[in-house]
């Protein structure tokens, strides 16, 4: 079902684009977002991917990890980090603003793999163009490794905005294809039908996948606080225009701060940059770095309140969805590609050969599960860690299957195993 807009009028009551009320004609309501300050829409991280061979001299800065060492004219901190990651080793300098994740654990170190992801903080983000910000990382990347590729970029885009906070019932209304949500200050709920999580007192949501497209609400306040971050982000916020025009500096440090995050995962762009076209060229964008990406962004945002739809009832959003998708421009020092690009994801199929040998993974999967009694709940977290992931994600989006249509899938496999079975398996 297709969801519309409530009508947008202005204090007049005269239909307008830019107007701040919003009337619902079905259950005859106004909703008044005159109130609402939008502060600033920005990339909050940029992971930058590479390719290549690692220069042997560099694993001399890992040989201790914990200490300090000097790379590319700074002062870095060395260390190991975890599995998780994907990577061996790391260099860390909070004060640039950088961390580069070194030795990817599935490629040799003496051959060309995936073998780098630069980190970038939101300071240094703020601090540098696009153009600037790569130069930076390509020049980290050519003293890391030879034969350097860029390999991709990961983006998260944030609105911080003041005089709203959502709503109690925020699952139940935030209806997404990506059905996860979560919450993060010590979990008192998730719900698995919809892929959401809400933390503590529910100050931190989330919906989505990380392999995926992921959207986080939450109170930036509190979290600026609790990480020792508050003066720098009050410190953006009254610098900052806001979009509101009659109100440029509308900071109120009374009042909390909330933010809409929308984090794109390095296979999602990918996606985009392979089926996006160039509507003056006709040819796909084809985008391998952050600094060519940068044009796309307000497109990325726009998609993203597409994917996750607050709705106020079934079929209509939320006036704040409408109000932040129409009226918020990701604030970035590039020009935008909106108007001169038909955006489209691009998911690569898996026929043939490869995929078949996906369906037969999935049924031999499923089986070993079942043997092992394994929950369907369980066994799709663990799929969804593994590296082959994307492509199994991607042959079944091919065939109109979302996430949560996958893990009912292996639900209903699982099912008919031990019905069919019973304890042989």
């Amino acid at each position: 079902m297709s969801v519309k807009d409530q009508l947008r009028v202005d204090q007049n009551f005269q239909e307008s684009p830019t107007g701040r009320l919003f009337f619902d004609s079905h259950t005859v309501t106004m909703t008044d977002l005159s109130k609402v300050r939008l502060l600033r829409c920005g990339v909050d991280t940029v992971r930058q991917l590479y390719r290549g061979m690692i220069r042997p001299e560099i694993m001399a800065l890992f040989e201790t990890p914990g200490v300090m060492v000097d790379f590319a004219g700074q002062r870095w901190h060395s260390g190991r980090v975890g599995r998780d990651s994907g990577y061996q080793y790391k260099l860390q300098n909070a004060d640039l603003g950088f961390v580069l994740l070194v030795k990817n654990f599935n490629a040799k170190m003496d051959a060309i793999g995936p073998h780098l992801k630069i980190e970038v903080s939101p300071h240094a983000i703020d601090a540098l163009s696009p153009e600037r910000l790569q130069e930076r990382m390509d020049y980290y990347a050519g003293e890391l490794l030879t034969h350097v590729e860029l390999n991709q970029c990961a983006v998260h885009l944030a609105l911080d905005l003041q005089g709203w906070k959502p709503p109690v019932d925020l699952v139940a209304r935030m209806h997404c294809r990506a059905r996860t949500h979560r919450d993060i200050s010590g979990i008192n709920e998730i719900n698995w039908a919809t892929k959401s999580s809400v933390y503590g007192r529910g100050e931190t949501s989330m919906f989505g996948s990380a392999g995926g497209v992921q959207l986080a609400i939450y109170n930036k306040t509190e979290q600026a606080r609790a990480t020792d971050k508050l003066d720098y982000w009050e410190s953006v916020w009254k610098r900052r225009d806001s979009f509101d025009d009659q109100d440029p500096d509308n900071y109120n440090p009374e009042q909390d701060v909330w933010r809409v995050e929308l984090r794109y995962h390095h296979s999602v762009i990918q996606q985009f940059a392979s089926g996006s076209i160039d509507v003056h060229t006709g040819k796909a964008i084809e985008t391998r770095s952050f600094a060519e990406f940068s044009g796309h962004l307000d497109a990325l945002w726009r998609y993203g309140l597409g994917q996750f739809k607050l709705q106020a009832r079934p079929g209509r959003y939320e006036a704040i969805w409408t109000l932040i998708r129409d009226d918020v421009q990701v604030d970035i020092a590039a020009d935008s590609l909106l108007d001169d690009t038909a955006y489209k994801r691009y998911y690569k199929t898996s026929r043939g050969f490869s995929g078949k040998n996906v369906e037969l993974f999935l049924g031999n999967f499923v089986s070993l599960l079942a043997r092992e009694k394994v929950g369907a709940k369980k066994a799709f977290d663990r799929l969804q860690t593994w590296e082959c992931w994307p492509v199994i994600r991607d042959h079944y989006a091919a065939k109109d299957m979302s996430e949560y249509d996958l893990y009912k899938h292996i639900k209903d496999l699982l099912e008919e195993r031990h019905v069919r079975w019973g304890r042989a398996v």
